[in-house]
C-alpha cells in the first residue's frame, strides 16, 4: 500500500466518511473479485457488492498496522465472511424480497449508525436513517436473524429460550413436533418480538435493549415476561 493510501486508511479508521467512500472507490475491484465467487447463490449481484462493501468498512474500522499484515489480506475474509453470513442466515427462513432488501438496508444504516455514535442505534434512529417504520425494521431484522438455538444464551445471567420456557428437558424435540419457535415469536405483538429479538437473538441485557427501543429496564422486564408468557401458551397448544 502506498503512503497516500495508508494515510487514506488512517483517516478513514478515524472515522472519516470521505476517506472511506474514497477507500471503496479505489478497492472497488477487489470486492467484486470476492463477490463473484458467490454467484448463483440466489442473491442479486448488486446486494451481494453491497454486503462486500459492508464487510469492507468493518475490516477498515478493524484494522490495525501493527497486525503485521497487508489491509488487503485483512480485508479479504471480513468481506467474504459478511457475504457468507447473509447466505447462511438468509437461507434459514424463507422471506420476501422486499424484506432482504430492508434487512440489507437495516444492516448497512446500523453499522454505519454503530460507527458514527459508538453504541447500538436505537430503532427511532435506524428508522429515521433508513426510511422505514420501526415495526418494519423489527420485522426485518426478525425474518432474516438465524432461527436461534434454544439454548443460545442472552447477554446476562446465561438465560435460555430454553430455560425460560420450560423447565422439561425434551423441549426442543416439543418445540419441533408441535410448533417452530420462528413462527411462535412471528405471532407475538410488535413490541415483544422486539424485546425477544434483542434479548435472545442479539444477546443483550435488559439495559441495553431499553436503550435501543427507548424505554426502562423494567419496562423491558415487563415486555418480555409477557412473551415469554404467550410463547409457553402457544408453544404448549394441541396442534
Amino acid at each position: 500500500m502506498s503512503w497516500d493510501n495508508t494515510a487514506l486508511l488512517e483517516r478513514a479508521r478515524q472515522g472519516d466518511e470521505g476517506a472511506c467512500e474514497d477507500l471503496l472507490t479505489e478497492n472497488v475491484g477487489l470486492i467484486w473479485s470476492i463477490v463473484r465467487r458467490y454467484y448463483g447463490r440466489g442473491v442479486d449481484s448488486e446486494d451481494l457488492y453491497q454486503l462486500g462493501c459492508l464487510g469492507f468498512l468493518k475490516a477498515v474500522r478493524g484494522f490495525d498496522p501493527a497486525y503485521g499484515c497487508q489491509f488487503s489480506t485483512y480485508a479479504v475474509p471480513k468481506i467474504a465472511g459478511e457475504i457468507r453470513r447473509f447466505l447462511r442466515d438468509d437461507g434459514t427462513v424463507k422471506v420476501s424480497r422486499t424484506v432482504k432488501e430492508n434487512a440489507l438496508t437495516i444492516r448497512m444504516a446500523r453499522d454505519k449508525l454503530s460507527h458514527r455514535l459508538g453504541r447500538e442505534p436505537t430503532l427511532s434512529e435506524l428508522s429515521e436513517e433508513t426510511g422505514l417504520l420501526p415495526e418494519d425494521i423489527a420485522a426485518a431484522d426478525t425474518a432474516t436473524t438465524a432461527v436461534a438455538s434454544l439454548q443460545s444464551e442472552t447477554g446476562e445471567e446465561g438465560l435460555t429460550l430454553e430455560g425460560m420456557l420450560s423447565d422439561q428437558g425434551n423441549m426442543e424435540e416439543d418445540v419441533v413436533e408441535r410448533v417452530t419457535l420462528r413462527a411462535a415469536i412471528d405471532s407475538l405483538p410488535d413490541r415483544e418480538r422486539q424485546v425477544i429479538h434483542l434479548r435472545y437473538y442479539r444477546s443483550m441485557t435488559q439495559d441495553q435493549a431499553a436503550r435501543v427501543l427507548g424505554v426502562s429496564q423494567v419496562q423491558v422486564s415487563r415486555i418480555e415476561k409477557k412473551a415469554m408468557e404467550r410463547l409457553r401458551g402457544l408453544l404448549a397448544s394441541p396442534v
